[in-house]
C-alpha cells in the first residue's frame, strides 16, 4: 500500500501524473489562412490537432499557457479578460472544442492562471487611471506617493524581474507597482474586490471542465504591508572554510504568510467540484521547507520543484535534491513534482554542456526524474532534443530583452518542428515562412516525423521510458532512497535500481535486468552520462 494512500483508495489522477507544458504560441497554428489562422502562431485548433501525439507519446495531462484575451506585451501573461479568448488563439468554442477531445483520449487539461497581476489594458486599470488617488478603482492595485523631492522617486527600491525599477508613475504624478513589465501592474489582494474576482475566474472555467490550474507567481500575490525598502546585504559571509555561507534574501515582495488564506479559498473551490481538480504552485521560494507550505492539506495540490531544474551536473546534488524534496513534501502529506526544462529557463540540453554531451545527460537525467515519486513536467520540444536557440537580436520578443538588453527566454519559446526539411517544419502557417519566432535551418533531422521511427531518436526514447514509468512505477510504493557513490546517483524505489553516471569513466552496473537505459549499456558498464533502471 502507498503512504498516498493509506485507505486503499485510488489516488487522485495528478499525484504521479506526467503533464507536458504547451506554449500555446509556439505549439501548432491550427487554424487555416482567413480564419484567423495561418499567421505563424500558434492556437487552439492547433492544440486540438495534436491531441493525439500527446496521448501516444504517452503523457497523462496538458498545461497550456495563457490564451486569454491580452495585447501579448508578455505573450499572455498579461491579461485583460480573464473570461475569454484572445481572437490571436481562437474562441471560447475552441476552448470547449478542445477539452472535449482531450476528455475523449483520457487526458486532463490544466489552463495557466495570473493572479498577480492583470494587463494595463484590463478594465480595472483602465479605470484606476481615469480616476482620482485614494478612489476605490486605485485600491485595487498598489499605487502609491513617491518619495523625495515632489515624489520624484519611486516609493521603495524594488526592482522589476525583468529589470529596472518596480515603479511606474503616472502623469498625475503617484506611482504603480509591477513586479514584471510595466504593462502588468500589481494587484493588491488585500482588497477583497480582488479574492472575489478570482474566486470568479476559477469557477468559470472549471464549469467549463478544466481539470487544473498553473498558479503564475503563486508566491507573489501578497507585498509586505507596508512595502519597505528591500534589505540588500553587500557580501555573502563565509565560514571558517572559505564556503560561501547561503543566507536567505530579505524578499519583502514574495512569499508573505497573508497568500496562504487565498489558497485555502481556492482549495475549497476546488474540492466543491468533482474529478479530482487541482492546482500546481508555480511558487519560487528560497527554501523546500518554504514551498511545502504551499501544499499543505488545505492549500494546493502541488508545487513546482525547481531544485531539480537547478541542481548541477553532479549525482551528489541530484541524490541532495531527491532526498530534500521528498522530505519536505512528506511533511506536508503530499508528493513531489519534478522538472527539468519550462518556458522560462534555459533548455536543459543546453544547459548541460550542448551538444551530443548536453544531449546525452539530458536524456539521462529525464530518464531518472521519471522513476520519482510524484508528478514529472515535460516542456514542449524536450522529447525531440531541441537546444535552446540563439535567436537574432531583431527576432528577440521578450519583454525582458527590451528591458535588460539580455537575450531573454525567446531560445526556448521558438516554435515546434513537425514535419518537412524547411521551415515552418509543418508547424502550420505559409510555407517556406518563417513562424513568430524563426526556426534553425538546420532543425529537418529533429522533426517529430523524422524521429517517428527511429530507436535511437530522442522522441522514441521518450515514449519507451513514458511507457515504462506506467508499467513499472504506477501505482508503485512511493518510499525512495537516494545517494551518490562517488560520481553515481542511485535511486531505490519498488524493487528497481536507477543508476546515473555523473562522471567521465563507465562503471559497473548494478546486477539485475536493465529495464530501459537512456543510451547503449553492453559489458556490464554504464557509460559516462548514462542512466539505466535496473531490476
Amino acid at each position: 500500500m502507498s503512504p498516498a494512500n493509506p485507505a486503499g483508495q485510488a489516488a487522485p489522477w495528478w499525484r504521479d501524473a506526467v503533464v507536458y507544458q504547451v506554449y500555446v504560441r509556439s505549439f501548432a497554428d491550427g487554424r487555416p489562412a482567413g480564419d484567423g489562422g495561418g499567421d505563424g502562431v500558434g492556437d487552439l485548433p492547433g492544440i486540438t490537432s495534436r491531441l493525439p501525439y500527446l496521448r501516444d507519446l504517452g503523457v497523462d495531462a496538458l498545461w497550456i499557457t495563457p490564451f486569454y484575451t491580452s495585447p501579448q506585451k508578455d505573450h499572455g501573461y498579461d491579461v485583460a479578460d480573464y473570461t475569454d479568448v484572445d481572437p490571436l488563439f481562437g474562441t471560447l468554442d475552441d476552448v470547449d472544442t478542445l477539452l472535449a477531445r482531450a476528455h475523449e483520449l483520457d487526458l486532463r487539461v490544466i489552463v495557466d492562471l495570473v493572479p498577480n497581476h492583470t494587463s494595463d489594458q484590463h478594465p480595472w486599470f483602465q479605470a484606476a487611471l481615469a480616476a482620482a488617488p485614494g478612489s476605490p478603482e486605485r485600491a485595487r492595485y498598489l499605487f502609491r506617493e513617491g518619495r523625495g523631492t515632489d515624489g520624484a522617486e519611486p516609493p521603495n527600491n524594488w526592482d522589476s524581474v525583468f529589470g529596472g525599477p518596480a515603479w511606474t508613475r503616472v502623469p498625475d504624478g503617484q506611482w504603480y507597482l509591477h513586479l514584471f513589465d510595466t504593462s502588468q501592474p500589481d494587484l493588491d489582494w488585500r482588497n477583497p474586490e480582488v479574492g472575489d474576482l478570482f474566486e470568479g475566474v476559477l469557477r468559470f472555467w472549471l464549469d467549463r471542465g478544466v481539470d487544473g490550474f498553473r498558479v503564475d507567481v503563486a508566491h507573489g500575490l501578497y507585498k509586505e504591508a507596508t512595502l519597505r525598502d528591500q534589505v540588500r546585504p553587500e557580501k555573502p559571509k563565509k565560514t571558517a572554510d572559505s564556503m560561501v555561507e547561503r543566507v536567505l534574501n530579505d524578499e519583502p515582495m514574495w512569499d508573505q504568510p497573508e497568500v496562504h488564506e487565498v489558497y485555502r479559498r481556492w482549495r475549497r473551490v476546488l474540492d466543491s467540484y468533482p474529478g479530482d481538480r487541482m492546482a500546481v504552485a508555480e511558487a519560487w521560494t528560497q527554501t523546500a521547507a518554504s514551498m511545502a507550505m504551499f501544499i499543505r492539506p488545505d492549500e494546493l495540490h502541488q508545487a513546482f520543484n525547481f531544485g531539480w531544474l537547478g541542481t548541477p551536473w553532479s549525482a551528489a546534488a541530484f541524490a541532495d535534491v531527491v532526498t530534500d524534496s521528498i522530505a519536505a513534501v512528506g511533511a506536508a502529506a503530499s508528493a513531489p513534482t519534478w522538472v527539468l526544462s519550462n518556458h522560462d529557463v534555459e533548455r536543459h540540453p543546453t544547459r548541460y554542456g550542448g551538444g551530443p554531451v548536453g544531449l546525452a545527460r539530458g536524456r539521462a537525467a529525464t530518464l531518472a526524474m521519471l522513476a520519482l515519486p510524484g508528478s514529472a513536467y515535460l516542456y514542449q520540444g524536450e522529447e525531440l532534443g531541441l537546444e535552446q536557440v540563439d535567436v537574432a537580436p531583431e527576432d528577440r520578443q521578450d519583454p525582458s530583452w527590451f528591458r535588460t538588453g539580455q537575450p531573454g527566454r525567446d531560445g526556448c519559446r521558438v516554435p515546434l518542428p513537425w514535419s518537412g526539411t524547411r521551415a515552418p517544419y509543418g508547424f502550420g502557417g505559409v510555407d517556406g515562412a518563417q513562424p513568430w519566432i524563426p526556426q534553425p535551418d538546420d532543425w529537418a533531422p529533429l522533426t517529430v516525423a523524422a524521429q517517428t521511427g527511429d530507436p535511437d531518436s530522442t522522441l522514441e526514447f521518450y515514449r519507451r521510458a513514458l511507457a515504462a514509468r506506467a508499467a513499472v512505477f504506477a501505482g508503485a510504493d512511493e518510499t525512495t532512497e537516494a545517494s551518490a557513490e562517488g560520481d553515481l546517483l542511485v535511486v531505490r524505489r519498488a524493487g528497481v535500481t536507477v543508476v546515473l553516471n555523473a562522471g567521465t569513466a563507465p562503471v559497473p552496473l548494478p546486477p539485475g535486468e536493465v529495464l530501459i537505459s537512456s543510451a547503449a549499456v553492453a559489458g556490464g558498464l554504464l557509460p559516462p552520462d548514462t542512466a539505466a533502471w535496473i531490476r
